[in-house]
């Protein structure tokens, strides 16, 4: 009997520099986490092939971090699940010849930058309107959220119906600007500590500034009534009850849209109210739990780690997720959602941060991630596409360090260039 040895040498040899290849990298990435700089700090890495599902490098995987905004990498995949391709804009329905609304948590309407008018032209061509705001159970901020972030572009409140992000935009630059214009007799031109009075629309501009301020304004629900009945041109009537009828949904802008925006720009305002939207999809009343307790009966059911998640941003400190956790997510997404889509959704990064254009001239673009970032804490997690065509999935995590984030961002960087070049 005559035996082909070749097929199992050749075999064994590939398994061997598979072997080999996957240890140099394990090396390579240990070494890159004992430089002196992030020695006294918390580190985690995971990262897998997205083919085959082997685990590549797994240090302090099932360990809790705090995410900061790669919490919104969690509301991504919340909306792709619960979202239709149209973001629910309003509920409705006709009863005594009155057109009855209720928000949904659509965060587009009048937004500075998505600029969506799709509810206010529909509402302009009705009748009598009579307005609902009381289906929403949320505070307008989420829990473990700083207290001092009131007047920063990054802490709106959230709410059923916010309008133009629920923020003033101000600017000096040839003469006073404000939108919505509601707000220019509350705006004062001089130096100040904050850009708004705590628990008053009283805003804050100094006449040297050079950049477009968004302020956060106080929300409440004559607020509300008022800027719309601006928008619309026409008196609506607020109510404490809607009609026990059945409602229809009209829809909006492409969900699409305000998921990358919210990624591109690591939007607090738009994750939080996509959470409350989603919530919108399951139920009567809106939340941000009746969306996250619905994930975690469904979706995230089978989460490695079961996460502590409170809010569609990160910016609480609440919020706990293991790297393991973050890549079985992302592992989600790629399996659900056609490339083409989801790496025009989930923006290119680089040393510098999250960027519009590739920056390293080394390379071809290979690293497609959402960072999270708040004081001593720096996240990435997403996908590195290496230069011989694989896919990877990872999550990197770094908590507690004290030195700038640049050291650490630099340190990621070169940590996952080592994957693109030698996987």
């Amino acid at each position: 009997m005559h035996l082909n040895f070749k097929p199992l040498i050749y075999s064994i040899l590939l398994c061997f520099i598979w072997l080999t290849g996957c240890t140099s990298i394990k090396k390579s990435i240990n070494a890159n986490l004992k430089i002196e700089p992030l020695e006294n700090s918390f580190h985690g890495l995971v990262v897998i092939d997205a083919k085959t599902k082997k685990t590549i490098y797994d240090v302090n995987g099932d360990r809790y971090f705090l995410p900061a905004s790669n919490t919104k990498l969690v509301t991504f995949y919340t909306g792709v699940k619960m979202l239709p391709k149209n973001i629910p804009t309003l509920k409705y329905a006709v009863a005594n010849d009155t057109l009855f609304v209720e928000g949904t948590g659509d965060p587009s309407w009048l937004h500075p930058h998505l600029k969506d008018t799709t509810a206010i032209n529909w509402l302009k061509k009705q009748g009598s309107i009579a307005l609902y705001l009381g289906n929403i159970e949320e505070d307008r901020y989420g829990p473990g959220w700083a207290w001092e972030d009131y007047d920063t572009y990054f802490s709106p409140e959230k709410g059923p119906i916010p309008l133009y992000a629920n923020v003033v935009t101000l600017s000096i630059a040839d003469s006073l600007s404000v939108s919505p214009s509601y707000f220019s007799k509350n705006v004062i031109v001089a130096e100040a500590p904050k850009r708004r009075t705590e628990f008053a629309n009283e805003f804050f501009i100094s006449p040297s500034e050079t950049d477009t301020l968004e302020v956060p304004y106080m929300t409440s629900k004559k607020l509300t009534k008022q800027l719309l009945e601006i928008a619309l041109g026409k008196e609506i009537t607020l109510v404490d009850d809607f009609p026990d009828v059945p409602k229809q949904t009209l829809y909006g802008m492409e969900t699409d849209s305000i998921f990358k925006q919210m990624l591109f720009k690591s939007d607090n305002f738009l994750a939080e109210q996509l959470l409350v939207a989603a919530s919108s999809t399951v139920s009567d009343t809106l939340g941000t739990k009746v969306a996250i307790e619905h994930m975690f009966e469904n979706d995230y059911s089978d989460l490695s780690q079961k996460p502590r998640w409170v809010d569609g941003s990160g910016l609480s400190r609440y919020n706990l997720f293991t790297p393991r956790s973050f890549v079985e997510i992302l592992e989600k997404l790629h399996r659900e959602v056609p490339e083409e889509r989801l790496f025009g959704i989930v923006p290119l990064w680089g040393p510098s941060g999250t960027v519009k254009e590739w920056q390293d001239p080394t390379t071809e673009p290979f690293l497609y991630a959402k960072s999270g970032s708040f004081g001593n804490n720096y996240n990435l997690s997403g996908y590195v596409k290496t230069r011989s065509g694989k896919l990877l999935i990872f999550s990197f995590m770094n908590n507690h360090f004290k030195i700038s984030s640049k050291e650490i961002r630099k340190t990621m960087y070169n940590t996952l260039k080592e994957l693109y070049l030698r996987y």
